[in-house]
């Protein structure tokens, strides 16, 4: 019989201890550091201007929550975290925290989080305001998040027999599934619609991609502005589940209107299984939808399916993509 314990209550309670503990090691670039060192504490310590003590602590306490291993008073990095939270790898992916853990969020969940709960939402980010400072945050910090599931979604364009010449990126943010089409098909002309301050975000990361000339920006909201005709394929990406079922919707109706006849769109979109408990992030997805938006969700395959019957596409099929949690989406002709 396993032992009782409340270990995971307590452990779970102090989650924001792992939250600060991890912002101080991003912020203090602490795991390239060890990583370009013998693991000793003492040359980091005085390099950082930073108290030995306060970085042994720390360090202890990211080697029992498995970022770090330790051996005769000396620290090394584990694999997941050489490859994902050193500035020197191409993998890393320090600079979400910038938006996840951004004070903006986490006082969604802290401060009171019963009024979600009872409510069934929350007034959130604002997330079809304008003016809303966050979306440049995030734009600005979840690129290495979203990229390998923009290059999987960019590489799936490519393949089809007919890869597209007008490409529309709704909600575009960074820019970077967009961005990636137009790398992997070399005549793709991408518009992208979003906030002006988002879109300035989306178009540096155009030119850093050396596809500025094909990349077109058009700024303002996506249930307001007329997304024009003809396109080959209209993206979706990481934006339905802000909304409720019937807004989703009206969005794929408007998405299916742009479309021309051979035309489809590509969501990507956290996906939990029927049972909504696994796989384990998609599952919990919806939570972070709960407490940020006023009716968003984590939509399950059967959901997005039926959205898009009622919008009016004969065929829609969603393809995870491992290792990443997301899927995507495909809603087209049949």
């Amino acid at each position: 019989m396993a032992e009782i314990s409340p270990d995971h209550f307590v452990d779970s309670v102090l989650g924001y201890q792992k939250t600060a503990a991890l912002k101080a090691a991003l912020a203090l670039d602490l795991f390239t550091a060890i990583s370009q060192g013998t693991g000793d504490l003492e040359p980091i310590a005085k390099s950082m201007g930073a108290s030995a003590r306060g970085l042994r602590i720390l360090c202890d306490y990211l080697t029992v929550q498995g970022f770090l291993e330790k051996e005769e008073g000396s620290y090394k990095l584990t694999g997941a975290t050489q490859t994902f939270l050193t500035t020197n790898s191409p993998a890393w992916m320090g600079s979400i925290v910038d938006f996840l853990a951004a004070p903006e969020m986490t006082s969604l969940w802290l401060e009171d989080p019963v009024s979600f709960v009872k409510k069934g939402g929350s007034t959130g980010l604002a997330n079809i305001a304008s003016d809303n400072p966050v979306w440049v945050k995030f734009a600005e910090a979840m690129v290495p998040f979203v990229r390998p599931v923009a290059a999987a979604l960019a590489a799936k364009v490519a393949a089809a027999p007919a890869p597209p010449r007008r490409v529309l990126d709704i909600a575009a943010g960074h820019g970077i599934f967009g961005i990636s089409v137009a790398q992997a098909v070399p005549h793709a002309q991408i518009t992208a619609i979003d906030w002006q301050a988002v879109l300035a975000v989306a178009q540096k990361n155009a030119k850093a991609a050396g596809i500025a000339e094909r990349y077109h920006a058009i700024s303002g909201s996506a249930f307001e502005l007329e997304w024009g005709e003809g396109f080959d394929l209209v993206l979706l990406t990481n934006f339905l589940h802000h909304f409720d079922r019937k807004t989703c919707v009206a969005l794929l109706e408007k998405a299916r209107r742009s479309l021309n006849r051979d035309g489809q769109v590509l969501a990507v979109e956290l996906v939990p299984n029927e049972d909504r408990i696994s796989p384990p992030f998609p599952a919990s997805f919806a939570f972070m939808m709960l407490g940020s938006t006023p009716s968003g969700d984590a939509y399950t395959a059967r959901e997005l399916e039926k959205m898009g019957d009622e919008a009016g596409f004969e065929r829609v099929s969603v393809e995870s993509v491992p290792p990443t949690p997301e899927s995507i989406v495909s809603f087209g002709p049949a």
